[in-house]
């Protein structure tokens, strides 16, 4: 009877979840509804499990309507075959940015409901319907109507619960970007459409029984058969399935000779088993379509870093996907692919940010538009983004609605529209907003994609499904993750450099090389990572610091502990300590000793929550693996976490695990899973890291410039220019003769790009090189401003950053000099000139530039000053310098810093304090703790200079400074004229 339901899948329309929906329809006992969202098929998949699971018959379709949000008609797909025909229906026109049609040509596999007084019954052809509300039923009455009781049929949408009609309400308001009051009736559903009782729908349609009947019969008519989890990936890479197995053996024996040399019995051992598996499993043409895809990269010079758990295959290894070595590293191939695996493996595979469109675009066109797709996902509404549209809804000033959310006390109890925003903020978190698309996600099926889902192009120009990747995996279709990353765009931009610069032609895969390098060890030991994927944070350097870092194992380590949730559990500080003091801790249980001995019983890895769960709590692999992918976030919702932390808890005690230790385990496990690393997610991490490392060890100048011009780090540009001159570089500013785009190195000497001069805009910039290019150097100030026809203002920027000093003239002296010529030159067409104009010789009076004015120049124009940024400061007392720290070990000391980063944290009773990182005035790293007395009495006020008096305090090798007190300072004054 209900062939109109939407949920929240409608978005900012419908309040149901899809399980609410299923379930809401199941305890009123209706025995078949139809899922219609507006314009999308949408979890369509779940819902028709979910109406399985319950006895109920699922129809499948769509609710289409205009861009003015008005009702068209409803798609409604008979069979499987029609299915693919709404969904192919959907995608042309969504793709497209086309109208819907206000009458979609007729098929026998759909049908169409148009609403009353669209058209007239004796137009419609045999599967056109006309869907009439239970309120319209008067309406009928003398139409003539009985003569055509196959046309008709009851059209009861449901969209709310009858608690949610304010909540629709507040969407749709959301969605139109008006007030709650200017609201109009034609904006909103009316209160009815919700369930009711069938009866009163056959009430309402008593003198039309046969409307009712008929709704019955094409309900009853509608039956899709979906397949859930059988394969629907693209079956083969070659001709047959034989073929793409002789073609990876081929491949994989070739590339273990590469990697292990042609003597290595364990590696030919471990390849050829899992080839076994690999073939058995069907995923001969998954390995081999990410191997042409990894093929594509290399010939196109794109580094990449495959990553995940597909770098604990040796395959991948072999094929160069992954430069991970799971020998080496004890990583097993089970935690990838195995028999007993309930849900699909996937590669991640990373490359730099400018180059993954070209490889997303590569895949379309291999594999064919009509089979590829990006993954969705759907973006929700979390606290901030409520309060913000909420606020707008109800009519509050943006000023009250900041005030809001900087107070985190705020109790929005203030007013009633306050209360109103809390209590319906409460009920809105995670309400799907939008189709988004997933971070990397690609879909490669074997029939067309809009088999199975409807297709969008979002604003990234590519293809994208509408299903996110949990509904992709009940479908039976793989991901593979094409990511992207700044790290990779460094190491493409530094071998460029190093090319151009030096000659050398570097293979960044020689990760062997890279490890055993005494060198390296050397520069990680000391945390001089700055610029290094990964290990550049002040917390990753201080990490490196305790840990004595000097091999890739402990690197790798680091690499898991260093995130949130091992960390947040206090097991990053049990784990230093226990590095640092062997044999003088206790293991919490046996089962730790025994089974996490390398990681001095400390849960490091996701492999470590496996491992313990089945051996301290009896769960075997395959649930102790979907514990795993639960903390991790591959399931949605908390349920399934809610039984298996039942399971846990009872496999323990079954097994006579002591309660307090049991429940101390769990503690451990649940704090850190969700944002912890698989073993060789983090191998994976340490390559890169040494990569860029190798990089900034032996080509430190072109390694700087290339993470300069990657513009990603975890810095301010600034500081990488900084430790370019710490490099040896001669850093020079932006020069219109010299400089490109983006930064340049020749030899040691290194030219600031023009793309760092701010406000100048891009087509000058292009102009300026591209004339230089054509017709040489700019001779003189009039030569330059004739031939870029360059405006006053954007020629007064490039005097004040120094751009024009090739002239000899000082800043004030090409100020007035440009002036005289562009007020010249205005009545002259300007250009490259036939005949060069001699310039008109005057005198002028003495003018000086002083270099505080420079440095003034310099903030202004770039943001930062080139100079020693402890030029311009205006203290010219003594201080502790950060090198010095070790022997006042203990003692109260001042120093002088210039801030780079600060980290706020809660301590575990609530109070507010931060850690700070700045720079003295040699420039070595000087790190800060600021309890929360420090913390609350002598805040930070923003980037600049401050003097600070503490303590100096060590932890296992790493001093710092516990501030006590701090003060701000200026920089000098300028003709009495204090600057910022």
């Amino acid at each position: 009877m209900f062939l109109n339901c939407k949920t929240y899948f409608s978005f900012r329309y419908g309040t149901y979840s899809v399980e609410e929906l299923v379930g809401h329809a199941a305890s009123l006992g209706h025995t078949s509804i139809a899922l219609t969202n507006i314009n999308n098929t949408c979890r369509i998949w779940d819902f028709a499990e979910l109406c399985r699971d319950k006895g109920i018959s699922p129809v499948l379709g769509t609710e289409i309507r205009d861009k003015k949000n008005r009702f068209q008609y409803i798609l409604l797909a008979r069979n499987t075959a029609g299915f693919g025909e709404l969904n192919h229906f959907l995608s042309t026109h969504l793709e497209l940015k086309l109208p819907f049609p206000k009458r979609p040509e007729a098929t026998k596999d759909l049908y169409v409901i148009y609403p009353l007084g669209c058209f007239q019954p004796e137009e419609l052809n045999e599967n056109e319907l006309i869907g009439v509300q239970p309120t319209e039923a008067t309406r009928l009455f003398g139409k003539g109507v009985e003569k055509y009781t196959k046309k008709f049929v009851v059209r009861h949408p449901v969209t709310f619960k009858k608690e949610d009609y304010n909540l629709h309400r507040l969407l749709r308001a959301v969605d139109e970007n008006i007030v709650l009051s200017k609201q109009e009736p034609g904006q909103i559903s009316p209160p009815h459409e919700r369930f009711v009782p069938t009866e009163r729908i056959e009430k309402a349609f008593e003198l039309y029984p046969f409307i009712v009947e008929n709704t019955r019969l094409v309900m009853e008519d509608c039956s899709v058969k979906l397949e859930f989890h059988t394969d629907k990936n693209k079956k083969h890479y070659s001709a047959s399935s034989e073929d793409d197995r002789i073609f990876l053996e081929k491949l994989a024996l070739e590339g273990m000779r590469y990697r292990y040399g042609s003597k290595n019995k364990e590696a030919e051992r471990r390849v050829r088993k899992e080839l076994k598996v690999i073939h058995d499993l069907g995923f001969n043409a998954y390995f081999l379509i990410t191997y042409n895809i990894i093929l594509y990269a290399q010939s196109r010079g794109f580094p990449h870093v495959g990553r995940g758990s597909g770098a604990n295959s040796i395959v991948a290894y072999c094929l160069k996907i992954t430069d991970v070595d799971p020998i080496k590293l004890d990583l097993y191939f089970e935690r990838f692919l195995n028999k007993f695996r309930t849900s699909p493996p996937d590669f991640d595979i990373d490359f730099s940010w400018t180059d993954r469109d070209e490889v997303i675009d590569y895949v379309f066109k291999s594999y064919g538009k009509d089979h590829v797709a990006l993954l969705g996902m759907y973006t929700t509404f979390q606290h901030k983004a409520i309060v913000r549209e909420l606020g707008k809804v109800f009519g509050l000033a943006k000023t009250e609605v900041d005030s809001l959310l900087r107070d985190r006390d705020a109790t929005f109890q203030e007013d009633s529209a306050q209360r109103l925003i809390l209590k319906y903020s409460q009920r809105l978190i995670n309400f799907p907003n939008h189709l988004s698309i997933h971070p990397g996600g690609m879909l490669i099926s074997e029939e067309a994609m809009r088999n199975y889902c409807a297709t969008d192009i979002p604003p990234k120009g590519f293809v994208t499904s509408q299903l996110d990747m949990f509904a992709a995996e009940k479908v039976g279709l793989h991901k593979l993750d094409i990511l992207s990353q700044r790290g990779l765009g460094s190491i493409k931009e530094t071998i460029r450099l190093v090319k151009l610069n030096k000659g050398v032609d570097i293979d960044i895969h020689q990760v062997e090389k890279f490890i055993s390098d005494p060198k390296l060890a050397e520069q990680i030991k000391r945390a001089d990572t700055i610029g290094c994927f990964y290990i550049e944070s002040p917390a990753m350097r201080q990490l490196l610091t305790k840990l004595r870092c000097d091999s890739y194992i402990t690197l790798v380590a680091a690499s898991s502990i260093i995130r949130p949730g091992v960390s947040s559990s206090g097991m990053m500080q049990e784990y230093i300590w226990r590095y640092n003091n062997p044999g003088k801790f206790k293991y919490l249980h046996p089962v730790l000793e025994e089974h996490l001995k390398e990681t001095y019983g400390v849960m490091v890895y996701q492999e470590d929550v496996i491992k313990i769960a089945h051996h301290y709590a009896g769960l075997d692999m395959a649930e102790a693996d979907i514990l795993r992918r639960a903390m991790s976030g591959k399931y949605r919702g908390d349920k399934e976490m809610r039984r298996l932390e039942d399971q846990f808890f009872a496999g323990a005690k079954a097994l006579g695990r002591p309660k307090e230790v049991t429940a101390e385990v769990w503690r451990q496990i649940r704090s850190f899973g969700g944002y912890s690393f698989s073993k060789a997610h983090s191998a994976s991490f340490a390559v890169e890291s040494y990569q860029t490392l190798y990089l900034k060890t032996y080509y430190p100048m072109e390694f700087m410039v290339g993470v300069i011009n990657n513009f990603g780090g975890f810095y301010s540009t600034e500081l990488y220019f900084h430790e370019l001159k710490k490099a040896g570089a001669t850093v020079h500013l932006p020069c219109v003769n010299h400089s490109e785009i983006m930064t340049s190195i020749k030899g040691v000497d290194v030219f600031t790009g023009l793309v760092h001069i701010l406000g100048l805009n891009d087509k000058l910039k292009e102009t300026i090189i591209e004339e230089r290019s054509l017709n040489g150097p700019y001779a003189d100030l009039a030569d330059f401003i004739e031939r870029t026809n360059i405006g006053e203002e954007s020629l007064h920027t490039l005097i004040n950053i120094g751009a024009l000093r090739f002239t000899g003239l000082n800043k004030k002296e090409l100020s007035w000099h440009a002036t005289f010529l562009k007020t010249k030159m205005k009545n002259r067409h300007l250009g490259k000139q036939l005949f060069k104009t001699q310039p008109i010789e005057y005198q002028l009076p003495p003018l000086t530039q002083y270099s505080l004015e420079d440095a003034i120049d310099e903030i202004e124009l770039l943001g930062f000053t080139m100079c020693n940024p402890f030029d311009i400061v205006d203290d010219d007392g003594e201080y502790v310098p950060a090198a010095h720290l070790v022997p006042h070990l203990g003692k109260e000391i001042v120093v002088l810093g210039y801030l780079i980063d600060w980290k706020p944290v809660h301590t575990k009773h609530g109070q507010f304090m931060f850690f700070g990182t700045f720079i003295d005035a040699a420039g070595n790293w000087l790190d800060t703790v600021h309890f929360p007395n420090a913390a609350s009495f002598y805040p930070l006020q923003g980037k600049g200079y401050y003097r600070m008096y503490g303590t100096v305090i060590e932890e296992f090798g790493q001093y710092s400074l516990n501030v006590g007190r701090l003060e701000k300072v200026g920089i000098k004054k300028r003709k009495g004229q204090l600057t910022h």
